[in-house]
């Protein structure tokens, strides 16, 4: 009975999507099983790839009705094992990066209209050829998609000027676990009738539905910019250098990235083409970008900067000179990632502090984390502008990493007390999905837990959207 019930579900997937697009057999599974990091290996019934809201809401409703629980995938780009489907549980991969149409743009509105598997590159690029910004910037725009970027409420390095990608929703389209389709593509800045829907779809992470299509606010797009990579004594220099440009230059403000010495050491070791744009060698390092309509940004950085130095407060800065020049110092940041996954395994955390308490973050979590285990190296990057750290442990030798790995649960521990002392959270912006289920039971109360899961009941009573991610096991 139970063949035949699997087996009935996969005919009507076919009918649905067609036989190509319904993919079983294990030289085409594998790329959709592994999460990027390849830290969470999983399988499913089969892969589905829906092309149109209509269908994925079809899929949904053939699920629903057959009991079969689903795992949403956009460009698989997670790092929490969020959209990586877990072993053995006889679960549907539903990825949707054929979803991919930008359905309109408005220019007079500054809005656009674009399907769940667009890259969020493609939604750059599209607003950009309509004069605008869509300021959602992250190290994977290349890959990753829109669908995911609102289930995880990605950050990036604009955070500070522009928000969270919560922030840059205007209205969303989601298929609800029974199959239905709510329509929510309002592009409306003022829209006060009640319950704003939207936002208990972004950051959910495919708990509570699937996210098809949005409507996404636009900017301005900035005729000028200034990039400037500074080396630091230390964290608090970054943070005091940080009010100092609040305070002279918020309104063209666009980034602060806080990168570590053992952070860029990785970068200069493992990407071609990169190099220390300066002489020296510091402890820390700031990426700052100025952006706006005003000319004359590149010589408001450096005198900035200039008087910063006489006070000696920086060691020294080399601001770009051209588009070229610019690329190559953003490069020393956004392959910070990739090249710790070339170098091996991490032990990574997502954590935010405010601003203010970046630099007691680093020295108290330092220190313990010496304790407990001498010699490891800690690789700390971010986005200091809105608090948020990637702080990740490793050893230099790769084999020492044994001793990491068996001491995670308390590595993990000194970590996050560090951070909830400091009134932080756990994961700032790459979400919960399989690998803090427990540490969300750990940091919310009771109470938000049950309003979560109250939630969770009304919307996916099946519990079929994604289970095992974000939400702790009731038990707990």
């Amino acid at each position: 009975m139970e063949r035949e019930r699997i087996a009935d579900a996969l005919a009507g997937l076919r009918d649905i999507v067609g036989d190509a697009h319904v993919l079983c057999a294990a030289v085409d599974t594998a790329r959709y099983f592994t999460d990027w990091r390849g830290r969470y290996i999983g399988d499913a019934l089969c892969v589905v790839r829906p092309a149109t809201t209509d269908e994925l809401s079809r899929v949904v409703r053939l699920c629903a009705d057959a009991g079969l629980p689903m795992v949403p995938q956009g460009g698989n780009t997670g790092l929490c094992g969020g959209a990586t489907p877990r072993a053995g549980q006889g679960e549907v991969l539903v990825n949707l990066s054929r979803l991919n149409r930008i359905r309109a743009l408005d220019r007079d509105n500054a809005s656009i209209t674009v399907e769940a598997g667009c890259k969020l590159a493609a939604v750059q690029t599209a607003a950009r050829d309509a004069g605008l910004l869509f300021p959602l910037s992250l190290a994977s725009e290349g890959s990753c998609e829109i669908g995911g970027n609102l289930s995880t409420n990605a950050g990036g390095v604009h955070v500070l000027r522009h928000g969270n990608a919560r922030d840059q929703v205007l209205g969303l389209e989601v298929v609800l676990p029974d199959g239905r389709v709510w329509d929510g593509l309002r592009a409306l800045r003022k829209d006060n009738t009640g319950y704003d829907l939207k936002h208990l779809f972004i950051g959910a992470e495919g708990t509570l539905g699937f996210i098809s299509a949005a409507v996404l606010k636009l900017s301005p797009l900035p005729a000028h910019s200034a990039l400037a990579w500074v080396a630091l004594d230390d964290a608090q220099r970054g943070i005091d250098l940080l009010a100092h440009l609040r305070a002279q230059a918020s309104d063209v403000l666009n980034a602060f990235e806080l990168v570590g010495r053992e952070a860029l050491t990785l970068v200069l070791k493992h990407m071609p083409a990169t190099r220390d744009p300066l002489s020296g060698v510091a402890p820390w390092y700031a990426l700052i970008e100025l952006s706006g309509n005003q000319p004359g940004l590149d010589e408001r950085l450096g005198a900035f900067l200039g008087a910063r130095m006489e006070q000696g407060e920086l060691r020294d800065a080399v601001i770009a000179q051209d588009l070229a020049q610019a690329a190559a110092l953003w490069a020393l940041r956004e392959n910070i990632s990739e090249a710790q996954r070339i170098e091996g395994f991490s032990v990574k955390h997502d954590i935010s502090v405010p601003v203010s308490a970046i630099p007691c973050f680093i020295n108290q979590a330092g220190e313990r984390i010496a304790q407990a285990l001498p010699g490891v190296r800690i690789v700390v990057f971010g986005h200091a502008g809105d608090g948020n750290l990637h702080y990740n442990l490793s050893f230099p030798q790769a084999d020492d990493n044994a001793r990491l790995l068996a001491d995670a649960a308390t590595t993990n521990a000194l970590v996050y007390e560090t951070v909830r002392a400091l009134a932080g959270s756990v994961s700032a912006e790459h979400g919960i999905g399989q690998l803090k289920t427990q540490l969300l039971a750990e940091c919310k109360s009771p109470v938000e837990l049950d309003l979560m899961r109250a939630v969770k009941q009304a919307l996916d009573p099946q519990a079929l959207m994604n289970p095992g991610k974000l939400l702790p096991p009731p038990s707990i």
